[in-house]
């Protein structure tokens, strides 16, 4: 994948042929009958028959698909270009109106700057998805079954609500909320491109789910407004804020569609990827006893599952990688032109979707070789596979990268960190029974997923000191070296993570915007190096300099 920073001008201002249209299509619905029933296939299809750039019609929506060294085009075109919410008019019915993609594009990038999600308040939720890990944990038996997306989508339903909403929210959820969910993520049928108010059973039980969430959570505000001695959370906030008539500036349906919003990234992506990746490493049981060990030894000395232990788990965030690129949550990611798009000697014109496919780019051996292969060894030492940020993309890239990427990746870290250390699993359905439902447009495992588990015998004695974390002692001992730091600001969200794990070397201005200190010289080249890893949207770069 190419690594320019800027496209060049022939891509920018010139082009003139049209994408090449896959064969295939009906004559009404277009390839979207393909969609509904094999839409890996149908991407792949692009890729192998029309190389980097070809059209799909859906019932009407061309989408031209960019494929491979494309894609950078795709991610880093502006707003104004490329826009996002012009491309999802029909999640309006599941998300509502003036939510995500029926919002203004300042309330929009508003919401990339989510405060919960920024590095200073990612300390505490660490701690906050380990009590909720540790509850679920204590009402499993020594041993039994269960459905691990159900075990999962409950679990992180408590989690992602505790952390991003508030903990006295989450006291008032219960499982129905997550089985809820299940019957709105059925209205992202591949028809809601016809249109998303179709006399189709899929969109009736949308609709019902949504009715019932406004009916639970006017419930909890009631309850909630009874109360006299209580924190005054995310929603709380909301709720008194008024406009210039003195009316509310929030409903409950509104409120309803930001649960909803939140929920989809902080809870659906994470229950499924949680899922699966249990599933791959039982499937290469080598590697679950290295992931295994690796956290036997990093707990070994009795600390708590804090953000200082969840930075380091190479083993364990490995593996989370592999099973997000062998199972992305997302097929398809669309943009609508705004004006004319050019790729070489291609011309997307205005009105038209592009597209990228996270499924097929994960799978690119030019990128990823056997790429069918569960290899968490791809993100260690020289490969570091990862870093192709146009390539490895199950969370999006550029400025559109999945806001919650990092917070999904801590998570994911807190809930394996005390799951494995405290329970076996084997797989109890045949291995090729464990596959995705692509039947909608947000994919999520098929059901049923079930696996055994019973309680471990404790780990071997605890060992005297406190361990560092893995890589700690490479970084002390290595010689310091002479480098400069690049931040790419099409890619920076100001989520101050580096700011967090470098404070003597990065800051934010009064703009929020990421600062470097003039004089790194004597700076700390480990916390550097971990302020670059954990960037959310890989926006820092470690440039060494050359004294020659």
């Amino acid at each position: 994948m190419s690594a320019t920073k800027e496209a060049t001008e022939d891509e920018i201002h010139t082009g003139g042929k049209e994408a090449p249209v896959l064969p295939g299509a009906d004559a009404e619905l277009g390839h979207l009958n393909e969609l509904r029933e094999r839409p890996t296939a149908l991407m792949q299809r692009v890729a192998d028959e029309l190389g980097e750039i070809g059209e799909l019609d859906f019932a009407g929506n061309k989408v031209v698909m960019l494929m491979g060294e494309a894609q950078e085009r795709f991610f880093r075109a502006s707003d104004e270009q490329l826009d996002q919410a012009e491309a999802y008019p029909f999640m309006k019915p599941v998300f509502g109106e003036g939510v995500v993609f029926d919002a203004s594009p300042e309330e929009r990038k508003q919401a990339l700057k989510n405060q919960s999600l920024r590095g200073d308040f990612m300390k505490g939720h660490a701690a906050t998805v380990d009590r909720e890990v540790q509850a679920a944990m204590d009402k499993l038996d020594d041993e039994g079954e269960i459905d691990l997306l159900d075990f999962f989508s409950e679990l992180t339903l408590y989690t992602s609500s505790a952390c991003l909403i508030g903990k006295e929210f989450r006291q008032e959820l219960t499982p129905e909320y997550f089985k809820v969910f299940y019957d709105l993520e059925k209205g992202t049928d591949a028809m809601a491109y016809v249109d998303p108010y179709l006399d189709l059973p899929v969109f009736h039980t949308r609709d019902k789910a949504r009715e019932r969430l406004v009916e639970l959570l006017d419930g909890v505000f009631e309850k909630r407004d009874a109360m006299e001695d209580k924190t005054v959370e995310l929603f709380d906030f909301l709720r008194t804020l008024k406009d210039e008539n003195g009316e509310a500036l929030y409903s409950t349906d509104k409120i309803t569609g930001m649960f909803i919003s939140m929920m989809f990234a902080g809870h659906h992506t994470t229950s499924g990827t949680a899922a699966w990746t249990l599933i791959e490493l039982l499937k290469n049981p080598a590697v679950l006893a290295d992931v295994v060990e690796e956290l036997d030894e990093l707990y070994a000395d009795g600390r708590d599952i804090s953000h200082q232990a969840l930075r380091e788990i190479p083993l364990l965030e490995s593996s989370i990688k592999e099973a997000l690129r062998l199972h992305p949550p997302l097929i398809l990611l669309m943009r609508k032109v705004m004006y004319d798009f050019h790729y070489k000697g291609w011309t997307v014109p205005a009105g038209k979707l592009v597209g990228v496919s996270p499924s097929v780019s994960n799978r690119m051996p030019e990128c990823f070789p056997n790429p069918e292969a569960f290899d968490p060894t791809r993100y260690t030492g020289d490969r570091a596979e990862d870093k192709q940020l146009f390539a490895w993309i199950p969370f999006g890239a550029g400025r559109h990268r999945c806001v919650g990427a990092a917070f999904a990746m801590m998570q994911l870290k807190a809930i394996f960190s005390a799951v494995l250390r405290n329970f076996e699993f084997e797989l109890s359905q045949p291995v090729e029974t464990y596959r995705n439902d692509e039947s909608k447009m947000v994919i999520q495992l098929e059901q049923p997923c079930m696996a055994r588990y019973r309680r471990r015998v404790p780990a071997g004695a605890a060992v005297t000191g406190k361990s560092k974390a893995a890589g700690q002692d490479a970084a002390d001992d290595r010689p310091q070296a002479s480098f400069t730091i690049e931040i790419d600001r099409d890619l920076c969200q100001s989520h101050a993570v580096c700011v967090s794990e470098a404070p003597e070397v990065f800051s934010l201005d009064e703009n929020k915007e990421v600062v470097i200190a003039t004089d790194i010289a004597d700076a700390d080249s480990h916390a550097i190096d971990m302020a670059v890893k954990f960037c959310p949207t890989g926006a820092l770069t470690l440039k060494p300099i050359n004294r020659g």
